[in-house]
């Protein structure tokens, strides 16, 4: 069987979040320390997938113990998350390698750890089940990360206020195969933040090129790197009723965008240049040779020898608007072409 049609016949692995794996280390970790009343530490590796996850195969590390002075907390101050059960305590602090909120707009209050709802509520409830026969007990315990301060250059933490490593999420607990459902609920947050603290308009960019000509232009609090989920991303912009978006990429995936994909990456389709052909021709009065040019560049450079290329822009840009606008009909974006020579008002 070909190679390719062995990658296609591959089921993909699901995963657990980073949640799920502190909730099971915590239960074994506070095991250990009811069982033998010394400090416990229970270390687990993220179990790998095929997703596009920055924390795969990290090292998660929970320490239990009656007394914070055996534990090593994060460096960034902060206060610890707490809980009670009848006269036993619970004190949940940000170990090295797991953030520290520092901003508001998130789903965590600043200063306390990063650690999301659902798993602080998973932890919390192992906490109550298996302490229900002890009495006056004072439990303090530390989240961490290996090497979570490296991981998490790769994450928005350090933009959205969020320091000393990355963050413990997890909502249904299931890590879903090539979802790309992380980097999505990073954009969100992302967006939830810049809403929150007021920073307006905001910019989505799509490419390299396009997220540091925005840095030249706006603060990067301001600029969500919103990669090939074009349809996702201004979907979330606008169940949060963000007033004004900016979108800026190239001519080459904003037509794809005027095209209708939703998802601008390759592997979601190719852009018709025969239906480009056709709209030129209707548009700006030219046939292009999509024979001898398959590419949008190349479209571009021929255009611009006879004088089109800001009409070819303004098609582009058009189009593109007028199709987000039929997918979201009450949004706010504005479609930008980053090679556009003129544009105004971003």
């Amino acid at each position: 069987m070909p190679k390719k049609q062995e990658e296609e016949k591959r089921v993909l692995r699901k995963g657990l979040t980073t949640g799920v794996h502190a909730t099971l280390a915590f239960s074994k970790a506070l095991e250990a320390f009811l069982i033998t009343k010394e400090p416990s530490v229970t270390m687990i590796n993220k179990i790998d997938n095929d997703d596009l996850d920055v924390t795969k195969g990290c090292e998660i590390v929970i320490n239990v113990s009656d007394k914070k002075a055996d534990l090593m907390v994060s460096e960034v101050e902060h206060k610890p998350q707490e809980s009670s059960v009848g006269t036993n305590k619970l004190y949940i602090y940000a170990g090295i390698g797991v953030g520290v909120v520092t901003k508001k707009g998130l789903k965590i209050s600043p200063d306390f750890p990063a650690i999301n709802p659902v798993p602080l509520e998973n932890i919390q409830n192992v906490f109550l089940r298996q302490v229900e026969e002890y009495h006056n007990l004072t439990i303090h315990c530390t989240v961490s990360v290996t090497n979570g301060e490296e991981i998490a250059k790769q994450t928005a933490n350090s933009k959205v206020g969020v320091l000393g490593g990355i963050s413990i999420l997890g909502t249904s607990g299931i890590v879903k195969p090539v979802s790309s459902t992380a980097y999505i609920d990073s954009v969100k947050t992302e967006i939830e933040f810049a809403k929150q603290n007021g920073f307006e308009p905001l910019i989505f960019t799509l490419g390299n090129s396009a997220f540091r000509v925005s840095k030249e232009r706006y603060v990067e609090e301001q600029i969500v790197e919103v990669a090939n989920f074009v349809y996702d991303s201004i979907e979330i912009a606008s169940e949060l009723e963000v007033k004004q978006v900016k979108f800026v990429c190239g001519i080459g995936k904003m037509t794809k965008v005027y095209q209708g994909f939703k998802n601008t990456h390759n592997r979601f389709g190719v852009i018709d240049f025969v239906l480009l052909q056709k709209h030129i021709e209707e548009e700006l009065g030219y046939k292009v040779d999509i024979e001898s040019t398959k590419t949008v560049k190349g479209i571009s450079q021929e255009l611009d020898k006879i004088g089109l290329i800001d009409d070819l822009y303004t098609m582009i840009t058009r189009k593109a608007n007028e199709q987000i606008k039929e997918w979201f009909p009450k949004s706010n974006v504005e479609a930008i072409i980053l090679e556009q020579r003129e544009v105004t008002g971003w």
